[in-house]
């Protein structure tokens, strides 16, 4: 990746956010596998190509600060703190990862994060839940049948005590913790969606870019069109629906002052968040370009 200092930022800023990573053949993180295909093959095939600025990375330090600080504590006997992971998926392809504290006492793998507050009011889980769950599938293939529990502690960045005080649904401490226990059917499930992940990579590896498989609306974080039933003369709408034909009615039915207003959906991960966009054609398509 190429890094640029549009702000002129401090050195030391930049190379907090300089790393020295280089991708391997055939072995790919947790983090990587859990992107959509199309997202993980273009990040790793145009890593020389893809820029960004170090003004933009500013939560990414702020989270290597914070794992810096943590790891320098020191663990129990029965812990394995900041280690290394890999694990044989066939044909030469490794799964890899980095877990930050597994206690084998209690079979816990814990991972630090920084979150802001609204994905805990929003429940948002559902990454960090896949993520713990894939690391203790890989510490069972290693030997540790103990591992059974993912957990995550997340610092919240943009935390306001105000909003605590004020709203028992927003989370009360700045520290948010949250773990799942995993049954042996569901890591079993976890295996066998790895290893056909790793096949659908195999498969996809030679494709060109416009031929690698579209990533899901997950993936995407893809947002589906909306139909508001709108007032003349209020801003807000007074509701929202997922098909034109309903909207109609509720309008029809209210009023000659009613009517609908499509407000189109949206794929928020490759609009503003995944580095390889500007190499997707889907990308290109949704902002307009060629």
């Amino acid at each position: 990746m190429k890094l640029t200092n549009e702000m002129g930022l401090p050195q030391p800023f930049v190379d907090a956010a300089t790393s020295d990573h280089e991708y391997t053949p055939k072995r790919y993180s947790v983090t990587a596998v859990l992107k959509g295909t199309r997202e993980a093959i273009l990040q790793r095939r145009h890593d020389g190509e893809i820029e960004q600025d170090v003004s933009d990375m500013v939560w990414a330090i702020f989270g290597s600060a914070v794992h810096g600080i943590l790891e320098k504590s020191q663990e129990t006997e029965s812990q394995l703190k900041e280690n290394w992971l890999s694990v044989d998926m066939g044909d030469g392809y490794e799964l890899s990862g980095i877990f930050d504290l597994y206690d084998d006492s209690t079979g816990t793998v814990t991972d630090y994060k920084t979150a802001t507050a609204w994905k805990v009011v929003f429940g948002e889980f559902d990454d960090w839940k896949k993520q713990t769950m894939c690391y203790v599938w890989m510490l069972r293939q290693i030997g540790f049948e103990n591992a059974r529990r993912g957990e995550i502690v997340a610092m919240l960045k943009d935390h306001s005590k105000t909003k605590a005080k004020a709203d028992h649904t927003y989370p009360q401490h700045p520290v948010f913790r949250i773990g799942w226990d995993f049954t042996d059917e569901e890591l079993e499930e976890c295996g066998k969606a790895l290893k056909e992940k790793f096949e659908e990579i195999r498969r996809c590896e030679q494709l060109p870019d416009d031929e690698l498989p579209m990533c899901t609306e997950e993936e995407r974080w893809h947002k589906a069109d909306k139909w508001a039933v709108m007032k003349e003369g209020r801003k807000s709408a007074v509701k929202l629906y997922d098909s034109e034909q309903e909207a109609q009615e509720r309008a029809d039915k209210e009023g000659e002052k009613f009517y609908v207003e499509h407000r189109p959906g949206d794929d928020q991960k490759c609009r503003d968040y995944c580095a390889a966009c500007e190499f997707c054609a889907h990308y290109r398509e949704l902002v307009g370009r060629k």
